[in-house]
């Protein structure tokens, strides 16, 4: 009998886990090693530690993944957004990572990511109308971030 396919907007915990053991198993066959690991940094309130913002991704195989970054309006314009990144990039260097990606929309700010030495290398048309997704890459050296010596 064939495989059926299907489609679903609410996968278990069990499939995501099967299908990212999976695909970490092909890449640790490939590669020869599996490194990849949790990314965050985080904007916490001094008093209570509750998260007020900050970015989450990963690294893997010599690559930082910038998944999200969220600062509240009370927050924009005061250096935070500045401060995580550079925070994670040093660590993605501390974690050997050559480069850095991410994308993020054009009513983003995604100048933020240009004026921090981030390198657009694409752009892909979505909704709303007039609106894109915008690819950014970063190559890591030694003198481009706060640890560099």
């Amino acid at each position: 009998m064939d495989p059926i396919v299907t489609v679903t907007d609410a996968p278990s915990p069990e499939t995501k886990a099967f299908i990212g053991e999976g695909l970490n198993q092909h890449n640790r066959d490939h590669a020869g090693y599996w490194d990849q690991r949790p990314l965050a940094v985080l904007v916490c309130d001094p008093d209570t530690g509750a998260v007020l913002g900050g970015l989450t991704g990963r690294t893997s195989l010599g690559l930082a993944f910038i998944d999200l970054v969220y600062l509240p309006a009370s927050l924009r314009g005061c250096s935070y957004g500045t401060c995580i990144l550079q925070e994670a990039e040093a660590e993605a260097r501390r974690r050997g990572c050559r480069a850095g990606v991410l994308y993020t929309i054009t009513f983003q700010v995604p100048e933020f990511y240009a004026r921090h030495g981030w390198e657009e290398f694409g752009r892909v048309e979505c909704d709303p109308p007039g609106t894109a997704r915008v690819f950014f890459r970063k190559t890591f050296t030694s003198a481009d971030g706060p640890d560099s010596s």
